[in-house]
């Protein structure tokens, strides 16, 4: 598995508003599917990151793309591969 983030970018805040408890219900079920590394929002509210663990760009993109959030249009999604390093 490999890691992708996802940066959720505020796009409509009235659709967000909206679609907050579909978001968190999908990223519940994600999480159940152990298909997230970890998530948070920004707190600033400019939007959030999401860590998927998928086998591939395309995987998480499917994935990611499923997001209420970004089907809505309420936030952009940009998505890249990371290479993770854990401090020492």
């Amino acid at each position: 598995m490999k890691y992708y983030a996802a940066l959720l970018n505020m796009k409509d805040r009235e659709k967000n508003a909206t679609y907050r408890q579909q978001h968190v219900d999908f990223l519940t079920q994600m999480e159940k599917e152990s298909k997230i590394f970890a998530r948070g929002r920004f707190m600033d509210d400019a939007g959030g990151l999401v860590i998927y663990l998928a086998d591939s760009l395309e995987k998480a993109r499917e994935i990611a793309g499923g997001d209420p959030y970004v089907t809505s249009g309420a936030r952009t999604l940009e998505l890249h591969e990371w290479d993770m390093k854990l401090a020492q």
